[in-house]
């Protein structure tokens, strides 16, 4: 197994864990929609991004 696909294999187990915390979470709909379409198209950066600045405090 060479390292990129072992890179691969963990940022798709965070964009799950990511995409399971915002479906979780007490943002309006729209707004999960909008998070999760830029967690796929952007896998790393859009995880990223959504922890950093997406996550509500009631959600932290």
């Amino acid at each position: 197994m060479s390292s990129y696909s072992l890179l691969g294999t963990i940022v798709a187990i965070l964009d799950i864990i990511a995409i399971i915390g915002i479906v979780l979470g007490s943002a309006r709909v729209s707004h999960k929609v909008i998070w999760i379409v830029v967690v796929l198209v952007f896998p790393l950066v859009g995880m990223v991004i959504y922890y950093l600045a997406g996550r509500s405090p009631r959600d932290a």
